[in-house]
Parts: structure tokens; sequence; C-alpha cells
């Protein structure tokens, strides 16, 4: 099972790597992710008891002053509380003082002693909180911390005298930590606004007429609940009275508002635009659009990225290493680089300074998470961000046909008319047959006519298994249906033959439109050199002339299911490349398992299919797939930006360090002010340009 905690106030990356390695020493834990984010703990765990305690526990150990809260009305909170505001405004003005009272202490001449004295009650203000963490950690047996480091380095500067540096060293590290949590926090809102569309309540129609306000988690299926202009649809179901316009934005990434009309399926999450409507409730609120979408992203982190993996093992071999060198500048620095022993000393407290990886465990999972929520922002949902890294690099795509490549909705396309009939003659007479049936082709048929013909003039109306329909009309026999029911020759694609008293008058044409943006989103594949394939369960003739209108290299067609699957991994041994498999059916939920990403198109797609999938489409659009790409490409861009940025400041830093060139004060912008603007540069994933 699987249990959810908001660790509130948890902003230190190091420190939140050694809680979930502490919590899984644990009995029973089977697994522990945090998401820095949404600052929520996941412990799958086998009942675990006391779990909560025991996640406090480890909490306390590494990071005080923490809480842990575990339900949905507390984790709510975390995100409206206003206090933090409030101690940000406070600790500014505290540094601001200090700020003050150092220059005024630099530049004023009077006695050195009152001067120094002066020096020390600036730096406990400033550093008390730092270096009693950085005592209790190491009593804890905590050490490379960022606490630690710190005062290490600023009691070295104290012990050789840099007085003004030491406090101004714990004055800028304050304020970049206090400026970085400030960034990560609004950071964390603005994630959070993007995904912000669960609705808060739902207005139930009572037997009476009545409205009353419902949580959308206690409305019930067949009920019937009212949507005013300005709310959000609070459940999926259908419009039973009324039309409106709707913004589906937030969902689907469409600007363009679609209209509502009886009948219409809705999905919750979208906006009523202009007049109330009525729907009848088909889903629970947990089965619903919104729920789904909202347990995609939040579930999201714990699937991470490659390149958050190896940045947590980097970071975990990083700071011993740089620390190890400051020893050794120190013990052989003075006979090495013939040095005094007070300048080896320096030189290490600027190594100590910018041993800290906190600008890359910090900005690598926020860029992520920002791509992933841009990308939900967009219709597209991510279900982890190892599939978000990954997506940039397929280089092949494979496409079921019907609802993908396809509308999945069939219209006459042509019409042939014999024996002096015209082709309005020929529909309307198949048309009056076909009035009943509920087969797709029959309805397309029925839509191109325009009802003629009274329907209680078909009588004699029979069914051909494997053949059509025959019924008389005006006392003549009239025969609809495929090449056998009138004993013509086979042709390619869906052909219905009309017969009118024993004489073939016609013969119409019915297929399955292909998607108006199909072609140009296959054109755009194969300029990025993406290589396309069309695995269809429907006949090859008309699998291979629909692969062949749009572009797609190569097509097959006439498979089952499991044939689609022993397909899909023959291309992914003869493919040098990551394999994307895109459907919406049930049928294809097995090949979109095994593909190395699967893509469902959710607006049409089955919920099997959906749950499989690694990505959904929400909007039933390919192009939405391109934009899931470009967005892919964005946030590894910025992500390793980041990483070189602050790998390269450092790295230069540490070298001008080892040679004398550099000062504490150069050391703590190469650790807090890389972070701050790793972490602004990471928000940029949330705001990538698709055009």
């Amino acid at each position: 099972m699987k249990t959810k905690f908001i660790l509130k106030g948890l902003n230190c990356p190091g420190c939140s790597a050694k809680i979930v390695d502490d919590i899984k020493k644990y009995e029973g834990i089977k697994d522990v992710n945090y998401d820095l984010v949404n600052q929520m703990l996941y412990v799958e765990h086998e009942k675990t008891p006391d779990l909560k305690n025991k996640v406090k526990r480890s909490v306390d150990k590494f990071e005080e002053g923490i809480e842990v809260l575990s339900t949905e009305d507390e984790a709510k909170e975390v995100f409206e509380d206003d206090d933090e505001k409030k101690v940000f405004k406070k600790k500014l003005l505290v540094y601001s003082f200090i700020l003050l009272m150092l220059i005024l202490n630099h530049f004023v001449d009077y006695n050195l002693n009152i001067k120094k004295g002066v020096y020390l009650v600036l730096f406990i203000i400033v550093g008390y909180d730092v270096v009693i963490s950085a005592v209790k950690n190491i009593l804890k047996g905590q050490l490379f911390d960022e606490q630690f480091l710190m005062t290490i380095a600023t009691f070295a500067a104290i012990a050789i005298g840099e007085y003004p540096e030491a406090v101004a060293v714990m004055l800028f590290y304050s304020v970049g930590e206090l400026l970085q949590d400030m960034a990560l926090d609004n950071s964390r809102k603005n994630i959070k606004s993007a995904l912000e569309i669960k609705p808060d309540f739902a207005n139930v129609l009572d037997d009476k007429g009545n409205l009353i306000l419902y949580k959308p988690e206690d409305v019930e299926v067949g009920q019937i609940i009212l949507v005013k202009p300005g709310e959000k649809v609070p459940l999926d179901g259908v419009v039973v009275e009324g039309e409106s316009f709707l913004d589906t934005s937030v969902l689907t990434g469409e600007s363009v508002p679609i209209k509502a009309t009886v009948g219409e399926e809705l999905k919750s999450g979208s906006i009523n635009k202009s007049h109330a409507i009525k729907m009848k409730v088909t889903k629970e609120y947990s089965e619903g659009a919104v729920a789904k979408i909202i347990d995609m992203v939040e579930n999201a982190s714990q699937r991470k990225a490659n390149v958050e993996k190896s940045i947590t093992k980097f970071s975990k071999v990083y700071t011993p290493i740089v620390c190890a060198i400051a020893a050794l500048l120190v013990i052989m620095g003075p006979s090495l680089f013939k040095i005094e022993l007070k300048e080896a000393i320096y030189r290490a407290c600027v190594f100590l300074v910018i041993s800290c990886p906190c600008a890359f465990i910090i900005s690598v999972p926020l860029g992520i998470f920002g791509g992933i929520g841009a990308a939900s922002k967009n219709g597209v949902f991510v279900k982890g961000g190892n599939y978000l890294e990954s997506l940039k690099d397929v280089g092949v795509f494979v496409f079921d046909k019907t609802g993908t490549i396809t509308k999945g909705v069939f219209e006459v396309s042509e019409v042939k008319s014999y024996e002096g009939f015209s082709e309005e003659d020929v529909v309307e007479i198949a048309a009056a047959g076909e009035m009943s049936s509920n087969h797709p082709i029959a309805k397309a048929i029925v839509r191109k006519s325009k009802n003629r013909i009274n329907i209680n003039d078909v009588v004699d109306f029979e069914e051909i298994p494997g053949k059509g329909i025959k019924y008389n009309l005006e006392g003549k026999e009239v025969l609809v249906g495929n090449n056998k029911i009138v004993d013509a020759e086979e042709v390619e694609g869906t052909n219905i033959f009309v017969s009118y008293d024993k004489k073939l008058i016609g013969e119409i044409t019915v297929s399955d439109i292909i998607k108006p943006e199909a072609k140009e989103f296959i054109s755009q594949l194969k300029e990025n050199n993406i290589k396309t394939y069309m695995l269809s369960g429907d006949e090859k003739t008309v699998t291979e002339n629909i692969a062949k209108e749009v572009g797609i290299d190569h097509a097959i067609g006439g498979l089952l299911p499991e044939d689609k699957v022993s397909e899909l991994q023959k291309i992914k041994e003869k493919e040098n490349s990551l394999v994307s498999f895109v459907g919406d059916g049930v049928n294809d939920s097995p090949v979109i398992a095994i593909s190395d990403i699967g893509i469902s198109m959710g607006m049409t797609g089955s919920d099997i299919a959906v749950e499989a999938s690694d990505i959904v489409i929400l909007k039933d659009n390919l192009n939405k797939i391109l934009d899931g790409i470009k967005i892919s490409k964005n946030t590894v861009k910025i992500v390793n930006q980041n990483i070189f940025f602050a790998l390269g400041v450092k790295v230069l830093v540490l070298i001008l360090a080892g040679f004398g060139h550099a000062s504490i004060w150069l050391g703590v912008f190469a650790d807090v002010g890389v972070a701050l603007l790793s972490v602004l540069n990471a928000l940029r994933a949330l705001k990538p340009k698709l055009s």
C-alpha cells in the first residue's frame, strides 16, 4: 500500500535525501520518494504500524521543526499559509540591519577590540540558527551538510582574524538561503496554480428540484447536477438540458471554447462560460478526468528522470570529495604551494563553502516538474519525469488507425449510381433500410440522406448474416450490403452495394475520416528523422491506403491485439531507437504497455488504454504529441543548462580558490547564488515556446 505525507517546510534537498534513506531502513518499507515541489512524501509499505511517528522520527533526525501532515485537509494548508510571508519579511529586516551595522563597523574608525566584539555580536545574531543546527547534526553523527560546512568555514575565518568576512559570508549565505526559499516557494505556487483544476463543489438537484451543495467526492453516478455560468464542471457527465460554451483550456490547452449541447459528454474541470446546463453524472469523482489528472501529475514526481537519479548519486560523492580536498589543502598547502598556514586555511574555507551541491539537487527536480506542469497545462499528461525526459529521444512512432490517425467516425465519401438512378436515389433507398441500425456505417448513410422515404414503407425487413439487409420498398426487393449480397467482385475499401428490383443501382463508399492534422503531423515527424508505422485491426488494403495518404512509412492491417504485440516487438528489435505506440482502444492497451513510451488519446481513449499508457493526450489531437516533444526538449535543455552552469561555476571558483584568487564571498555566490539562479532558470520550464 502507499501512504502520502506532507512535510511542511522541508525545502532542503540534501536533508530530504537523508530522510528518505533513513525511512527506507524501517521494516516493511518498500520504497520512499520525496517531491520537493509539492513537499509530498510517498511511502510504499506493507501495512507498517505507527508509520507517521516513524516518518516524524526520521524527519526530526535531520531537520527539526518540520510538520508531518497526512490528510488532504492538512495538505491544503501547506499552500495557503501566509505565515511564511511574515517570516520572510522579518528575516529580511534583521538581515538589512546586520548589513547596515557591518558597513558602519567597517568604515568607522574606533578601538580594534571593540570592532572585533561588534563583529562577533553580528555573527552570533546572523549565524546562531546555522551554528546550532550544525552542532545538533554533529551530535547526531550527520556531517557534510550545509550548516556544518558554513560553520566550519566561518569559524576558520574568525580563527585567522577575518572577522568581517566571517560575518559577511554568514549573512550572504543566510540571505541567499532565504531568497532561494522564496524562489522555490514562488515556483511551487506557479506550478500548483498551473494544475489547479479541482472543482470545489457540485450543485446537485434533488427529486423536488432543490439545489443542494455537495463535495464532488460525495456525488453519486446518475444524479443530476446544475453547472452555472462561471463554474467548473465538477464531475464527468452528459448534458441533459440546456446548451453552453465551455472553456476546456485547463484540460486540453485548447483556447477556443467548445459548444456543449444535449447528449454531449463533458469532462470535469472545464469551465462553463455562458449558460446554465444540467448534467447527468456518469462517473464517480475518483474515476473522472480531474481526479485522474491530479493523480497523474502528483505521482509523476515518483518516476524520476535519469538525470535526477544521476545528480542524486553525484551529490553524495561530490561534497565529501571537495571537503577532503579542503583538508588536504590545509595539511599539504604550506609545503606544496609554499604558502602560510593562514592562507591555506582561508583557501580551504572557500572549498567548504562551494562544496554544497544544492544548486544541482534543487534545480533539476524543479525543472523536470516544471516541464510536467507545462505539458499538463497544454493537454499532455506525463506520468513521470523519466517519460518526459525520454520523449525527445523517440525515433519511431507506431500508430493505431481508428481513433488515432482517423477520427473513428464514418462518413459517406463517394456515391456511384447506375440504371438511370441518381446518386441521391441510391442514398435514400439504402438509408430507408438502415434507419433502425446502430452500426457506424449505417449511421453514416442515414446522415447523408434527406429522409425522403417514410420508414413505414419498408416491409419484410430481414438481416442476412455476413452480407447485409433485405427488404421490400414499394413492392420491389431491395438489397443493401457488401459484394456478397449482390454477387459482385470484391473491391478495396468499405463499399456498400445497393440493389433495387434485381438490378445493381449503385455503390456507396463509406470511409473513416482522416484527422485534418494527421498528414502535416506525420510530415513534421519525418522532418525530425522519426520513422513511422501503422498497426491496425482493419483490413490490409484500407490500412495501407490510409497510411499512404498521410505519409506513414510502413503499415500492417488485419491484426488481432496479440498480433500487434508481436509486430511491435519485431519493430523494437529492428529499430535501434526508442519506440512509442500511440492508440486509444481497449485492444491497444497490451501494445501500449510494452512500448518504450505508450501514448493514449485520452479524450476518446478507453480507461484501460489510459491506465496502460505513460503519456495521455487529453485533447484528441495528434499535434499535442509534437507539443510534448518540444516541451521535453525544452525541459531537458533547461535542466542541462543548470547542471553545466552550476558545475562550471563551482569548478572555476574551486580552481581560483586553490591558487588563492577567490574569496569566501565568491564561494558563497558559487553555492547559494548559483542555486538561486538555477531555481529561477528552472521556472522557465513552465512556459515553453511551442510555436
